[in-house]
């Protein structure tokens, strides 16, 4: 599978990883910044963006494609930088591959299971009726429906793209991330320990990494760090981009 991407800088390599129903786009400003000194390939992950789509969804195959994508690269290792689900398979490529993983960052995320959580918004976008829909706002108004937060809706809507007819059309895949949800909350294997030198950033107002998390990232993560960024959720990187920045920067210079 090849990956749509974008590179930025020089330097050292670093790979940014999105989260469920996101793309490139939304970590481009992190990795404007971060492209000061790295050499920074920002992705879209299988069934995302302008990623080729696939029946299959899982850590698995997303670390597998990660593996190939740096192997057309001729990236022998990287700095891995992965936001919830992008942090959960680059635990995973961390896992199955190793020596891929000079260090690993993860954003807002552990590596245990967490229960299905996103009926909500899938239920919004499905109700989308892409055939009868005349314009972005008559998109938003629908989705009103289901999802009432309207920063939620905002970031949702950047999946919303045109057909070579100008039809509209998602750029997600949706029919298989629906059918296939519950890959997201799956855990990373607990009995095998992952040395890679990691930091793990949690938001201050988030959820997604709670205090009782923390032995089960020390078990699996032994050589790790836990960092809260105070007055962020679950988007730090678009909320304390500086902060989330500065923590990558300082982790990578120890």
């Amino acid at each position: 599978m090849k990956l749509y991407y974008k590179e930025l800088g020089s330097g050292k390599p670093l790979i940014l990883l999105h989260g469920l129903f996101g793309s490139s786009d939304n970590l481009y400003s992190v990795a404007k910044e971060l492209a000061k000194k790295y050499k920074v390939f920002v992705i879209d992950e299988r069934n995302h963006g302008n990623s080729p789509w696939s029946d299959v969804m899982n850590y698995d195959v997303i670390a597998d494609d990660i593996k190939e994508f740096m192997e057309d690269h001729s990236i022998e290792n990287a700095l891995i930088v992965g936001h919830s689900m992008g942090g959960k398979a680059s635990m995973k490529l961390a896992q199955k591959y190793p020596q891929l993983v000079r260090k690993l960052v993860v954003s807002d995320i552990a590596p245990r299971y967490y229960a299905p959580h996103h009926q909500t918004i899938l239920a919004g976008l499905n109700n989308v009726n892409l055939e009868t829909l005349e314009s972005r706002t008559d998109a938003d108004t629908q989705l009103a429906a289901h999802i009432k937060d309207l920063p939620t809706r905002q970031f949702l809507l950047k999946n919303l793209g045109r057909d070579e007819n100008g039809q509209f059309k998602w750029k997600i895949n949706l029919s298989v991330i629906t059918k296939q949800i519950e890959f997201v909350g799956a855990g990373i294997n607990d009995s095998e320990v992952i040395n890679t030198p990691t930091l793990f950033v949690r938001g201050g107002k988030s959820d997604y990494i709670k205090l009782t998390d923390e032995p089960i990232i020390k078990k699996i993560f032994p050589n790790s760090t836990l960092k809260t960024i105070e007055g962020a959720s679950h988007w730090i990187h678009a909320e304390k981009p500086a902060e989330f920045i500065n923590l990558i920067l300082e982790f990578d210079s120890e």
